[in-house]
């Protein structure tokens, strides 16, 4: 009988310390998962209105070219890489009866592109040519490109800013030039 105790005794202890090996024996590995996120497409728009532009130049009599910056704010939110453009055309400047040449107003090199406070963008590349005239007319003429983005550029919010030169011959009369200028931010590169 002490033998069969002892049995007894050895297979109790042995199944409890395979129960307890069980309890050890670490957690198994979870199963792979998946994440996703959806992102939905917004719009191409200006962030502020397009700021008007103005020269102020004293006569000296020798021709002149005074220059003026205009920033226009883009926000590319399409998530298209479609690429967008800036067109512009005006009226010829005047004042009563004068007027300037209707090419006096000229872009002489590619605007500076720089993105927005607070935005990681892709500054937009543009593929116009320099220096671009204003197209004018006492009717504004169809307008033309002044700046675009070419396709995958100009993604996220950024501004572009155009330095605007006018061509004042040494003959200029004196006087408060006005024109209307039409600036507008249109998809596609």
């Amino acid at each position: 009988m002490a033998t069969r105790a002892r049995r007894l005794s050895v297979a109790v202890v042995a199944a409890a310390a395979g129960a307890l090996a069980v309890l050890v024996l670490p957690a198994a590995p979870a199963g792979a998962t998946s994440a996703s996120i959806t992102v939905t497409a917004s719009t191409l728009g200006l962030v502020s209105a397009v700021p008007n532009v103005s020269w102020t130049d004293t006569l000296n009599g020798l021709d002149q070219a005074p220059t003026t910056t205009q920033a226009i704010d883009v926000s590319d939110a399409t998530g298209s890489g479609a690429g967008w453009n800036i067109t512009a055309t005006s009226t010829t400047f005047t004042t009563g009866a004068v007027s300037l040449s209707t090419t006096a107003t000229t872009v002489q090199s590619s605007p500076n592109v720089a993105c927005d406070a607070s935005a990681t963008c892709v500054t937009a590349t543009t593929n116009v040519s320099y220096p671009y005239t204003l197209p004018a007319a006492g009717t504004a003429p169809t307008a033309t490109k002044v700046f675009n983005a070419t396709a995958n550029t100009g993604m996220g919010d950024q501004t572009v800013t155009i330095t605007w030169k006018v061509a004042l011959p040494a003959s200029t009369k004196a006087g408060t030039y006005t024109s209307t200028w039409t600036i507008s931010l249109v998809s596609g590169p």
